[in-house]
């Protein structure tokens, strides 16, 4: 799952940092879930003749399998699982509040923070937004989105490479979005990792840039696959990097034709207004 990532490294601690007042709580000691406290994490002092067998010891989870990767399988699925349940309990309290929760993944540099940032202030007061932002370091992104005019947080994973449902349910608890709010998760700049994990959002919103190419979505197929919505960015630049708008659209229809795209510029305004449109339309509903 990340093995090779840095998710797995012992003295990767995930941390909360409010950069309205600086203050910087631990979340996690150790990494993401299942690789560091709390971890299945156990030793055998016996030899097993064939390395293909399932089975269960005393305190396991569930049962696991031995042999090439087959730990990895193991605790990818029990990892999954936990996330899982966490999300589902965070939904269930975005939806008692109508809590409009979306979770923006895409590429570094795609454009997701000066989006949130025109988002913020396209919307005025007709929604309040809420923000989690979700980085590897530093609290930049959060302090944009303090001066653009929403509440923010930041979650810092450390070598982590995706945000995590319980790392969410921490931080709402700080943030306390209002009824009727729209919640934004900005996921770590990544477009493998994220598409596994349920943070209880709504829906995931894709975000690509013009200048990533059109074929994104057919070299990333399960994070396109997995997203309700697809945002393309940079589209003032189309012109200079000489992307096919018309092909790229027809890329996401062959991995996902339910899904809605938009194509916009964070930068100038065009097709903003579509954009804000959606999430007043949608948070209302």
């Amino acid at each position: 799952m990340c093995g090779t990532c840095g998710c797995s490294d012992p003295t990767n601690d995930v941390t909360l940092t409010d950069p309205e007042t600086g203050a910087k709580t631990i979340l996690r000691k150790g990494g993401i879930l299942g690789h560091g406290e709390g971890a299945h994490d156990h030793h055998h002092d016996h030899h097993h003749e064939d390395d293909g067998h399932t089975h269960a010891h005393p305190g396991d989870d569930q049962p696991h399998v031995h042999g090439p990767n087959g730990e990895v399988i193991s605790l990818e699925t029990a990892v999954l699982a936990k996330n899982d349940g966490i999300a589902a309990r965070n939904r269930g309290w975005f939806e008692g509040r109508g809590v409009l929760a979306l979770n923006l993944v895409s590429s570094p540099g795609a454009g997701k923070t000066a989006l949130l940032e025109r988002t913020i202030r396209e919307l005025g007061d007709r929604v309040p937004v809420a923000v989690v932002e979700g980085d590897q370091m530093t609290a930049n992104d959060a302090e944009r989105i303090r001066a653009a005019g929403a509440r923010a947080i930041q979650i810092n994973t450390g070598a982590g490479c995706h945000l995590e449902a319980d790392m969410i349910a921490q931080a709402v608890k700080r943030l306390d979005p209002a009824p009727g709010s729209i919640l934004m998760i900005e996921n770590v700049g990544n477009l493998v990792c994220p598409a596994m994990f349920d943070l209880g959002e709504k829906m995931k919103v894709a975000v690509i840039s013009t200048t990533e190419g059109e074929d994104k979505p057919l070299k990333y197929p399960h994070m396109f696959r997995a997203s309700d919505m697809v945002l393309i960015n940079k589209i003032d630049l189309g012109l200079h990097v000489d992307f096919d708008e018309a092909l790229c659209r027809a890329n996401i229809a062959e991995i996902n034709p339910r899904a809605r795209v938009l194509a916009l510029s964070a930068k100038t305004g065009e097709g903003v207004a579509a954009w804000t449109d959606f999430l007043v339309e949608t948070a209302g509903a």
